[in-house]
């Protein structure tokens, strides 16, 4: 039987932007391609994860949770991912999912002391991304889109950091040898962006957001596909 990428849901979008533009597992999956199959699934409907002989590759998406909730089906996904790292299968965690992959695996998360981040913002990539599987041959500065309010505050030990910027120390890292966390959101579209711009500026005055831009960020969506290829060669 051949293996699967999973796509697994931590959350959903507003619905402001779903109904114009689709929603995680719409852009996660264009993202991706045809490598592999793709089978999507709500972290909080599932009270298994699949067998480990199934999966390729996970991504696991963004969230309008917070990871420091500890809610009992992201605790359960936190486990699960950590038996992905622990068998070499390749995890990408998006935004939510990069702060529970930190979690999980010893780091630490929390509020941002500066706040909401959000929007188009440029990242550069750290000397240990040279040779790395996922981002190795990426340029050393490329934009990205953003939209949290927590962050991973201390990586896990084990980890390497990948990227930074100057708001935010940690926008990617991988622990093992194929499981990645990236601050960022690679599947967004700059409508995406600029959806939850407008829908962030409905509740919040934060300073962020009185010049929050959106443009495309093509670098970082072809991480995706990326991620994609890599899974396939390892299945």
């Amino acid at each position: 039987m051949e293996k699967s990428i999973f796509i697994v849901l931590a959350g959903r979008t507003f619905p402001a932007i779903s109904s114009a533009e689709g929603d995680y597992e719409d852009w996660i999956g264009a993202g991706l391609g045809s490598s592999l199959p793709q089978q999507v699934l709500s972290a909080w409907d599932s009270p298994e994860f699949p067998s480990l002989t199934e999966v390729a590759g996970v991504i696991v998406s963004g969230s309008h949770a917070m990871v420091t909730d500890r809610l009992p089906w992201s605790e359960r996904l936190g486990a699960w991912l950590k038996s992905c790292v622990q068998a070499d299968i390749p995890v990408l965690g998006i935004c939510y999912g990069h702060q529970l992959l930190a979690h999980a695996c010893g780091g630490k998360v929390g509020n941002r002391a500066a706040g909401i981040e959000i929007g188009t913002h440029q990242i550069e990539l750290t000397a240990q991304a040279i040779d790395d599987p996922l981002f190795g041959n990426m340029p050393q500065q490329f934009p990205v889109n953003l939209v949290h309010f927590q962050s991973v505050l201390e990586l896990p030990e084990a980890a390497q950091l990948l990227a930074c910027s100057a708001a935010e120390a940690h926008q990617a890292f991988r622990i093992g040898n194929y499981a990645w966390g990236v601050q960022f959101h690679p599947e967004f579209s700059a409508a995406a962006m600029e959806g939850y711009i407008q829908q962030v500026r409905l509740n919040h005055s934060a300073d962020a957001l009185a010049c929050a831009t959106a443009t495309a960020t093509p670098e970082a969506g072809s991480l995706l596909r990326r991620f994609g290829e890599l899974s396939k060669s390892l299945a």
